[in-house]
């Protein structure tokens, strides 16, 4: 094999294996995958037992009258899961322990006959509480009137203000005690007057526990 010949064949060698020592020092991620692999599917779980039903329709149960617990429980396994409950009283309490309180309203009569993603709404009160012929409403500031919120819980009467609004909470038995839980305390007296324009001003509320008089 003639010289020049040789000297092509090594210099095609050496340069094969620059190449091969370039491509194996490149990064492993940035390399395209191969066409061959299988691409990437979505896939939907197979439905279980606990899946909640859609599309059908049900006669919505009568929970008046069961602990609050219960009425869930039972309103589960009926197909309903879209629930909620609310203080009948106005007083906007939360029901943390649901075995502490009773259905006094539904918002769906029983025997209607609805879907069962309907949402239902129990009014509820305390064990050792009276349901009201019927659910109280929280008051609201509508059109810029301040509204009388005399008897109302003060969470509900600061619900009913603007998120801006200063608010002074007072004691009106004398005894100079902090309000704590609001909803636990009921309004005497306030300043603006019920009726008074709202524009932005303090207002102050006095107010005692519920079972106190304001006297």
């Amino acid at each position: 094999m003639g010289g020049s010949m040789r000297s092509h064949i090594i210099s095609a060698v050496l340069l094969c294996a620059a190449s091969a020592s370039v491509v194996a020092c490149q990064p492993t991620d940035t390399a395209k995958p191969s066409s061959s692999a299988p691409s990437a599917r979505s896939t939907t779980a197979a439905p279980t037992k606990d899946s909640k039903p859609t599309g059908e329709k049900k006669a919505v149960p009568n929970f008046v009258g069961m602990g609050l617990q219960s009425a869930q429980d039972s309103a589960q396994k009926q197909g309903f899961y879209a629930l909620k409950s609310h203080d009948s009283l106005g007083r906007g309490r939360f029901q943390a322990f649901d075995r502490n309180w009773k259905v006094c309203s539904q918002n769906y009569k029983a025997g209607k006959v609805a879907p069962t993603d309907t949402e239902l709404d129990f009014g509820a009160v305390k064990l050792d509480e009276t349901c009201p012929a019927h659910d109280q409403k929280a008051p609201s500031a509508a059109g810029g009137t301040m509204p009388d919120f005399r008897g109302k819980s003060v969470k509900a009467a600061r619900q009913a203000l603007d998120s801006g609004t200063s608010i002074t909470v007072d004691d009106a038995s004398g005894a100079d005690r902090m309000v704590l839980i609001e909803s636990n305390w009921q309004v005497c007296t306030q300043s603006p007057a019920a009726g008074a324009k709202l524009n932005g001003q303090p207002v102050t509320l006095k107010s005692v526990k519920f079972g106190e008089s304001c006297s």
